[in-house]
Order: structure tokens, then C-alpha cells, then sequence
């Protein structure tokens, strides 16, 4: 009964309780001897004109070789909560120390941002839980949330550290929701973030909702696909990741949806190149794999991921 069990488990593409990973974290992502430790600093409370009524923690990254004399390059992840997580399965303050002290990617200050959470105070026990506003937040396709955060939480953490203003240096990314909303930063302020990682992007109608009292029926991400196709080339790249046995629900399906954007990327490009524009192209990889809707493929090619995207920043 006990491997009938386990094997139930396997074709869902979930994993038992104490089985081992599917996808294991590498040395890229674990402490290493003679790697500075960076400086982790943080939680701390933003409240938001933009979105207001909301509270959200956030904690700032800088690594050792940090110095004031240059601008740091910068990480935005979303879901701090578990990008910070030093028994989780993402670990990226860890993975950016032993990337940048390998000078694989240019010395690079992290930012980390929960969701938003209607209150006055971040409740102290949500742990690695997702606040109330994440969805109104994340999945949503307007500019909202961009300029939260270009407008309002980067000129804070700029009046503490030096950042670059480059987009081209700055990458924006997270999972599940947290990867389309970080897509959509990019798509509308590609003037301020030109790099994407998304992973196990929620490309799917979570941020719809059917037209009523008179109001208008609010778009999904699954709207991308479309989006990428008739709308003008923005000048970002994008790594892109996903399994196969993804979330398939009343919102739409994960893998399914993340090929699409993938089509869509290569569809725009091949249309560019046979018109003869002289614009930008979308700048686009991807990895599939088996898992299921979780961090811990994302986690594991982590440091791939980092590495294609600063591949021609000079460290």
C-alpha cells in the first residue's frame, strides 16, 4: 500500500512527506567556505500611496563587495518572505553571495517584497503564508504595482544604497504570481527593468472577474499570449520556467499557459524579423521540466538563471 502510495504521488508531481526532492538545490545555492556573507537587513513596514490601505515587509540584500563607489546592480524577488527563506527552497540571498564573490554576476544588491496586506501593521504570524492583497497585487495587468514600486519603495532603498538607473541592469522576478506580476513590471516600465525571471508563472485568468453591477470584466493574465502578439516589441528578457505537472484548474493551465507566452515571445520576433524592424526583440529561454506548482525547480536552476541574465554585464 505504502508504494502504491508513493506512486499516486509521482504521477500527481507532488512530493510525499520526507521524500527527497525532485529538483535538490546545488552547491550554488548552499553556504560555501571562504564566500563573504552578504548582509541581510530587514523586515521593514511600506505603506503605499499607490495601493493604499495596504502594508508589505521588505528586506534589503547587500553583499559583501558592496561599496558606494559604483552602482550595484539589483534583484527585485517577490514573495520575500520565502525568496529570504534560509531553509526554503529559493535561497537567493545565499545564491547571489556565491555568484558575486565567483564574479559570475556582477556585484548585484537584492530587494525582497511580500504582498501587500489590507491592514495598518504586517501581521506577525503569516510566517512564509501569503498576505490578503496578493492576488488584487500580482495578477493584476495594469501599472499599479509598477509604480508602488519604481515610484515610491526604490527611491527609498536608493537614499540608503547605490543603485544602478540602467534597466539593463536591473532584473525583476519571483513565482507563480509573483512571476507574472514581476512580467508585468517590465512590460510597463521597461524604461526601469529590462530582465525577467519568472517561475511557474501564473499566466492564467486568476486576476478575472466576470462583469457585474455594471462594471467591466477585468482581464486575466492569460491575456498575455495575445498581448505579446499585437502589441510593439518591449526590450526584455525573459527566463522562463516550468513543469509539467503544473496547477490545472478553473483558472487555466499553468504549463499550457507558459508555452503560450513562450510561442508568443517567438511568434513576435519571427513576425519583427520578417516586417525588417530594426527594434528590439524579446530576449527569451526557457526550461521545462516535471514538477509540480512549486518553488523547488525554480530554486535548483536559480543560479542558471542569474547567470543568463547578467551573461553580458561585466562583473
Amino acid at each position: 500500500m505504502k508504494r502504491l502510495a508513493l506512486i499516486i504521488l509521482a504521477l500527481a508531481g507532488l512530493a510525499p512527506t520526507g521524500a527527497a526532492p525532485q529538483y535538490p538545490l546545488g552547491p550554488d545555492s548552499l553556504p560555501q567556505t571562504g564566500v563573504p556573507r552578504g548582509r541581510l537587513e530587514g523586515p521593514a513596514e511600506f505603506h503605499s500611496t499607490a495601493l493604499p490601505g495596504t502594508v508589505r515587509r521588505y528586506w534589503i540584500h547587500v553583499p559583501a563587495q558592496y561599496t558606494a563607489d559604483q552602482p550595484a546592480c539589483l534583484l527585485v524577488f517577490h514573495d520575500g518572505q520565502r525568496a529570504t527563506n534560509p531553509e526554503g527552497s529559493l535561497r537567493v540571498p545565499q545564491v547571489l553571495d556565491n555568484l558575486i564573490a565567483r564574479r559570475e554576476i556582477p556585484v548585484t544588491i537584492g530587494l525582497f517584497i511580500t504582498p501587500g496586506h489590507l491592514a495598518e501593521r504586517y501581521p506577525d504570524d503569516l510566517g512564509m503564508g501569503n498576505p490578503d492583497h496578493r492576488a488584487q497585487e500580482y495578477d493584476a495587468l495594469d501599472d499599479t504595482y509598477a509604480r508602488m514600486l519604481i515610484d515610491e519603495l526604490l527611491p527609498v532603498v536608493a537614499t540608503r544604497y547605490r543603485i544602478t538607473d540602467d534597466p539593463a541592469r536591473r532584473a525583476i522576478g519571483g513565482t507563480s504570481s509573483g512571476a507574472i506580476c514581476a512580467f508585468t513590471v517590465a512590460w510597463h516600465r521597461p524604461d526601469a527593468f529590462r530582465n525577467v525571471v519568472s517561475f511557474i508563472g501564473s499566466y492564467v485568468s486568476i486576476g478575472y472577474q466576470p462583469a457585474r453591477d455594471g462594471r467591466p470584466m477585468i482581464p486575466g493574465g492569460d491575456l498575455y499570449p495575445t498581448l505579446i502578439r499585437k502589441s510593439p516589441i518591449r526590450p526584455i528578457r525573459i527566463f522562463l520556467q516550468d513543469g509539467s505537472n503544473d496547477l490545472s484548474n478553473e483558472h487555466g493551465n499553468w504549463f499550457l499557459a507558459n508555452q503560450q507566452v513562450l510561442s508568443a515571445f517567438e511568434y513576435a520576433n519571427r513576425a519583427a524579423d520578417v516586417r525588417g524592424d530594426t527594434g528590439p526583440r524579446y530576449d527569451v529561454t526557457h526550461v521545462w521540466g516535471e514538477g509540480a506548482h512549486s518553488d523547488e525547480h525554480g530554486g535548483a536552476i536559480l543560479p542558471d538563471a542569474l547567470r543568463w541574465i547578467w551573461r553580458d554585464v561585466t562583473p
